[in-house]
C-alpha cells in the first residue's frame, strides 16, 4: 500500500549534522542492518498512502510565502526527533540498501515497529530503550532518582554521562544549537509576512523559545490567537516517546490551514466546559479545578507533519498547550485535523466496521460522529484535575511513565461523557447510537496501534473494562460486535470515576495494576484483529507531503 514515490523518497535520509550529540551505545548497527525481518512487506502493508495537499488558493501571496517558510522550519523537527527516538540517523541508514527497509525505517524514525510494540525489524539492533535516546542506555531508574541534578526532570534536558561516567544534563537548546538557530530565523522571517499581528507575535516568541527552552510566553501567545488563517505547532511538546519516566518532550511540528466554516460550527462548545466539569461523575475534590475560560475549538487541514506526530500512527487532533499553569489560566486550544481525520475514516474506520461491527448497527457509523468523538476526546483533556489532591505534585509527575496512557484513557471516556451530556441537552445533533457505535469501532482502530502507543494502551484498557461491564458483546456466530447502548453509559461513568480518582490521588501503583490487568489484547480479540490484517485493512496512513504536494517551491527560489 506504500507508493513507489514514497519508497524512493525514503532513501533520502536527513543527516543530523552539526549537533552537539552523543550516539546511544545500545543502538550500534555495525553491519547487521542487512539481515532484516522477512515480514518487512507485511509491516509496510499496515499503512496506506494519502496525499496531503489542502487547497491554498484562498491564501494571499504573503501567506503562501509564509507557508513555504513554515514547512521548511517544520522539516527540521524530523532531524531532532530522529536523534531523540534513535540517535544518529545516518549511522543506521548507511547500512541499509533495500528500499522497503528504508521506507519502514523512515516511517518509524528508527528500526523498531511502532505498530508492533516496538519490535525490531533489523536483526542485531536489540530492543528499544524505554527512555529512547533521552537517557544513557545503561542508566537505571535508581541511578537517575539518586542523581542530584536540579533539572533532571525538566521536559527540555537530555541526560548524558560526563568523562567520569557521572550523569549530567544538557539543555535541548545546547544539544541542538545549530538547528534551533536555523529554525528560529525561519520563524522570524515568517513573522514579517504574517497578516495577523497575534500570529506574528507568537512566531517571534516561539523563535526565541527555541533558543532558550522557555516556552511558556509563546504558549500564552498561542492561546491569544483567534483570527489567523495559518497556524503552526512546533517544538518539543509531547512526552509519549519517553516511556521510562514520561518526563522528556519530543520535537514535532504541524503546519495548519484553518477551515473557517467548520471552526464556526465548533465554537459554541467551549462555553459548556465549566458546567461539564461540575457534573463529572466523581467526588468534589477531584473536580475542584476550573477549566480555563479562553479554551476554543477549531478545525484545520494539515499541510505538513514532522517529527513525533509523524511517527508510526499519525495524530488527527491536538489539545495544547501541555503546560499545567497555562491550562489553568487560559485553558487549551483543541485543533481538529479534518483532512487527516477524513482519510482515516474513509480508509480505515469504514472498512473495519464492515468486518467487526454487527450488520444491523453499521448504519450508525458516521463521519460526523467520528469527528465529534475525536473532538470531545481533545476537549476532555481539559476536564478533571491537573494537580494531585495529596501534595504529590502534578498528575504527570506522580504517575510518571503511566501518565500519558491514563490521560488518554481519561479523555476517551470523558469525551463520550461530554457527547452524552450535550446530546441530552439538545446541543448535539444526530442519534446517540451513532456516537456510541462509532466509538466502539474507533476502539478497534486505535487498539491496533499496539501497547507501545499511549493511545493504543488506553484503548486496550477501555475495551476490556467495557467488555466486563457488558457495554458490548461479541456475536460468536460471525465474530462481530454489538453495542449494548443502555450499559454503555454506566461503563463510561464507572471508568471515568476510577481514572479521575487515580489521577487525583497520584496513585502510581493503582495505575500500574490497571495497565497490567487490562492493558492487553486477549486471544479472542487478537484473532478478530488478525481478520482485519487478512482483509488488508490498513492500520494507519503515510503522508505524501511537502512543498511539491502543496504546489509551492522552496522559499526564495
Amino acid at each position: 500500500m506504500i507508493s513507489t514515490k514514497y519508497l524512493l523518497a525514503a532513501g533520502l535520509s536527513l543527516v543530523l549534522a552539526g549537533c552537539h550529540t552523543q550516539s546511544n551505545p545500545n543502538q550500534e548497527t555495525e553491519n547487521t542492518a542487512q539481515t532484516t525481518d522477512p515480514m518487512i512487506k507485511e509491516r509496510l502493508d499496515k499503512y496506506t498512502t494519502v496525499k496531503l495537499n489542502p487547497s491554498l488558493d484562498h491564501l494571499s501571496d504573503n501567506q503562501q510565502k509564509m507557508v513555504r517558510l513554515l514547512v521548511e522550519a517544520a522539516d527540521h523537527m524530523n532531524e531532532l526527533f530522529w536523534y531523540e527516538a534513535y540517535g544518529q540517523q545516518d549511522s543506521l541508514m548507511e547500512t541499509v540498501t533495500d528500499q522497503e527497509v528504508q521506507a519502514l525505517i523512515n516511517i518509524n524514525y528508527g528500526p523498531w515497529d511502532r505498530l508492533d510494540n516496538h519490535t525490531p525489524f533489523i536483526q542485531g539492533i536489540g530492543p528499544k530503550p524505554a527512555g529512547a535516546n533521552f537517557y544513557p542506555a545503561d542508566m537505571t531508574k535508581e541511578e537517575f532518582e539518586q542523581a542530584n541534578l536540579p533539572d533532571k526532570t525538566s521536559l527540555y534536558t537530555f541526560i548524558r554521562r560526563d568523562a567520569q561516567g557521572k550523569l549530567v544534563t544538557i539543555p535541548y537548546h545546547e544539544m541542538f544549537a545549530e538547528q534551533v538557530k536555523t529554525v528560529s530565523n525561519l520563524l522570524k522571517q515568517a513573522a514579517t509576512l504574517s497578516e495577523d499581528p497575534d500570529f506574528a507575535q507568537y512566531l517571534n516568541l516561539r523563535a526565541e523559545a527555541l533558543l532558550t527552552d522557555n516556552y511558556q510566553p509563546s504558549d500564552l501567545a498561542w492561546m491569544d490567537m483567534k483570527n489567523n488563517a495559518v497556524d503552526l505547532v512546533i517544538g518539543p511538546i509531547e512526552t509519549y516517546e519517553d516511556q521510562l519516566f514520561g518526563y522528556k518532550a519530543a520535537h514535532e511540528a504541524y503546519v495548519l490551514i484553518k477551515d473557517q466554516a467548520w471552526s464556526e460550527r465548533l465554537a459554541k462548545y467551549a462555553q459548556f466546559l465549566p458546567e461539564l466539569q461540575r457534573n463529572l461523575p466523581v467526588g468534589a475534590e477531584y473536580k475542584k479545578e476550573t477549566p480555563g475560560s479562553e479554551a476554543d475549538l477549531n478545525a484545520y487541514d494539515v499541510a505538513y507533519y514532522a517529527g513525533d506526530c509523524n511517527a508510526g500512527s499519525k495524530t488527527i487532533a491536538i489539545n495544547l498547550p501541555n503546560d499545567e499553569e497555562v491550562q489553568l489560566k487560559k485553558g487549551t486550544r483543541r485543533l481538529q485535523l479534518k483532512n487527516a481525520m477524513q482519510a482515516k475514516y474513509d480508509e480505515i474506520l469504514v472498512p473495519l466496521a464492515d468486518i467487526l461491527i454487527d450488520p444491523e448497527q453499521r448504519a450508525f457509523i458516521t463521519f460526523d460522529a467520528f469527528f465529534a468523538n475525536t473532538m470531545f476526546h481533545e476537549v476532555a483533556h481539559g476536564l478533571g484535575i491537573k494537580n494531585t489532591i495529596n501534595q504529590k505534585g502534578t498528575v504527570r509527575e506522580a504517575l510518571k511513565e503511566h501518565a500519558s496512557a491514563l490521560e488518554e484513557g481519561k479523555a476517551d471516556v470523558l469525551g463520550l461523557y461530554m457527547v452524552t451530556q450535550l446530546h441530552k441537552a439538545g446541543e448535539l445533533e444526530g442519534d446517540l447510537k451513532e456516537y456510541y457505535t462509532t466509538f466502539l469501532a474507533s476502539i478497534f482502530r486505535s487498539i491496533r496501534f499496539g501497547a507501545s502507543s499511549a493511545h493504543g494502551a488506553a484503548n486496550m484498557i477501555r475495551f476490556n473494562y467495557f467488555a466486563e461491564k457488558g457495554a458490548f458483546q461479541r456475536n460468536q456466530a460471525d465474530g462481530t460486535y454489538r453495542v449494548n447502548y443502555d450499559k454503555m453509559q454506566q461503563a463510561m461513568n464507572d471508568l471515568s470515576r476510577e481514572i479521575l480518582t487515580y489521577q487525583g490521588q497520584g496513585d502510581y501503583e493503582g495505575v500500574a495494576r490497571l495497565v497490567e490487568e487490562k492493558g492487553l489484547i486477549r486471544d479472542e480479540l487478537q484473532q478478530d484483529l488478525n481478520r482485519l490484517a487478512e482483509q488488508h485493512i490498513p492500520v494507519d496512513v503515510v503522508f505524501e507531503q511537502g512543498l511539491e504536494e502543496l504546489g509551492l517551491t522552496a522559499a526564495g527560489r
